[in-house]
């Protein structure tokens, strides 16, 4: 290479799928640390905080519904692989539900919700969607009763997730400036 610097030609679609991989990737391991999280007492069973809603999050900021959808269901294929079909469905549900929700509030000029607004919204559609599930799963509504709870805990969490996603945004930019040259 005679002491030049090689310029190597990627095209954009080659940066975009990179990007996505590694976004997906960062998903996956932060879903797969959240089961090291002990359950809550009081909350239902299986309640958690949605790390990996912090990464589909920036993917809907930053590359859109159809990214941030794959995202979701490669997030939603794992929960299934590591923790079975009914979780897949929950996973799944509540993940879709959660980024519709998430691109829709996005989109909104001057998102007047902020990063933590639509955290929260993302969190109560996402536990919305895991209730639906229950209910069609159960064939009974005895899960609605849930509810409250998992209000209470979507804005908690919705909180948490969308405060990390603050923190980390200029590092997942950084990284990200590398796919967009």
């Amino acid at each position: 290479m005679n002491g030049k610097k090689s310029k190597i030609n990627i095209s954009k679609n080659t940066s975009r799928v990179a990007l996505l991989g590694i976004l997906s990737a960062q998903a996956l391991a932060l879903s797969f640390i959240e089961n090291f999280i002990p359950p809550i007492p009081g909350l239902p069973p299986g309640a958690k905080l949605g790390l990996a809603n912090i990464v589909t999050m920036f993917t809907a900021s930053t590359m859109g519904f159809t990214s941030a959808l794959c995202v979701t269901i490669i997030k939603a294929l794992f929960v299934g692989s590591t923790r079975g079909v009914t979780a897949f469905f929950m996973s799944l549900a509540g993940g879709v539900l959660s980024t519709i929700v998430m691109c829709v509030l996005l989109q909104i000029k001057k998102n007047p919700f902020g990063i933590l607004g639509v955290s929260v919204a993302c969190a109560i559609a996402h536990n919305t969607g895991q209730l639906i599930v229950a209910t069609i799963i159960s064939g009974t509504a005895m899960f609605a009763s849930y509810a409250p709870f998992l209000l209470f805990f979507a804005l908690v969490a919705g909180c948490i997730t969308g405060s990390i996603l603050n923190v980390l945004m200029p590092a997942l930019e950084r990284q990200s400036s590398f796919f967009r040259r």
